[in-house]
C-alpha cells in the first residue's frame, strides 16, 4: 500500500480516536480518578529524570558557551544565553522527548498488552467505552503535566547554569540573574507553554494509537512500543520547526 495513503489513514484514525475520547467530556462517567492516577505517573514519576536532565543541560550550556562569549568580551551574557536556549527550545523539546521515551512507550505497551489479551474487547462487551476510560485520562494528564514539567526543567536548568557560572566562570550571582531576566518576555513564555502542550498531545496520541492498533501477541507489543517512541520523537522535532516559525511570525506581527 502507498506509504502516503497509510499516513493519511493513521492521521484519520488518530483524529477520530481523540475526538471520540473527548466527546461527552462533561457527562458521566468522568474517570477523574484514572486521570489523577495518570498525572501521578507522568508528573511525579517523571520529575526526577526531568530535573536531572534540565540541570545537566543548563550546566553544559554554561560551560560550552563561556569560551565563545569570553572571546567577544560578553561572558556576562551567559545567564541570558542559558535561559533563552532553555525557554525557547531545549526545555520543551527535551522534556517531551523524555516523556515520549518513558510515558509514550509505557502507554503503548500497556494498551498493547490489553489489546492482544482481548481485555479491550471485554470492556466493550461490558458496555464500557475503552477510548473514554483508557485514552481520555492519559490524554488530559499529558496535556496538563507536559507544560508543568517543562517549567520545572527550565527553572532547574537555569539554576544549573548559575551554579557553573558562579563556581567555575566566576560570574557574580547578581550579573547572572540580571542577564537571565533579560531573556524573559511574553513571546518566550507563550512559546514555552504552547510547545509542551502540542508535544504532550503528540506523545499521548501516538502512544495510545500504537497501543490500540497492536497485533501479533507479545512480539506485537514490543513492536508497538518501539514505534511509539520513534514516531513521537520524529513528529515532535518536525512540529517544533513549524511551531517556531509560527511563534516568530506572531512575534514579528506584534512588533509591527
Amino acid at each position: 500500500m502507498n506509504p502516503i495513503f497509510l499516513v493519511l489513514i493513521e492521521l484519520q484514525e488518530s483524529t477520530l480516536m481523540v475526538v471520540n475520547s473527548l466527546r461527552g467530556l462533561t457527562r458521566r462517567p468522568y474517570y477523574i480518578r484514572e486521570a489523577i492516577h495518570q498525572m501521578d505517573i507522568i508528573g511525579v514519576g517523571s520529575l526526577p529524570i526531568v530535573l536531572l536532565a534540565g540541570f545537566s543541560i543548563g550546566s553544559i550550556l554554561a560551560l560550552q558557551t563561556s569560551n565563545v562569549l569570553l572571546s567577544f568580551g560578553a561572558q556576562n551574557y551567559t545567564g541570558r544565553l542559558v535561559a533563552t536556549s532553555l525557554i525557547r527550545e531545549l526545555g520543551p523539546v527535551l522534556t517531551c522527548i523524555l516523556l515520549a521515551g518513558r510515558i509514550g512507550s509505557g502507554m503503548a505497551a500497556e494498551l498493547g498488552a490489553m489489546k492482544v489479551s482481548e481485555q479491550i474487547d471485554a470492556m466493550r462487551a461490558l458496555g464500557t467505552d475503552p477510548l473514554k476510560k483508557l485514552v481520555r485520562p492519559r490524554l488530559l494528564a499529558l496535556l496538563f503535566m507536559a507544560p508543568t514539567l517543562t517549567i520545572f526543567a527550565n527553572v532547574v536548568g537555569t539554576i544549573g547554569g548559575w551554579v557553573i557560572s558562579t563556581t567555575l566562570l566566576h560570574i557574580p550571582t547578581s550579573v547572572y540573574i540580571a542577564s537571565a531576566k533579560e531573556a524573559l518576555n511574553y513571546n518566550d513564555i507563550f512559546s514555552t507553554l504552547l510547545k509542551p502542550v502540542v508535544f504532550g498531545l503528540i506523545v499521548a496520541v501516538v502512544g495510545c494509537r500504537c497501543g490500540l492498533r497492536t497485533y501479533g501477541g507479545t512480539v506485537g507489543v514490543g513492536r508497538s512500543t518501539t514505534q511509539s517512541v520513534v514516531v513521537s520523537i520524529l513528529i515532535i522535532l518536525v512540529a517544533d520547526f513549524f511551531l517556531t516559525k509560527l511563534i516568530l511570525a506572531l512575534s514579528e506581527g506584534t512588533k509591527l
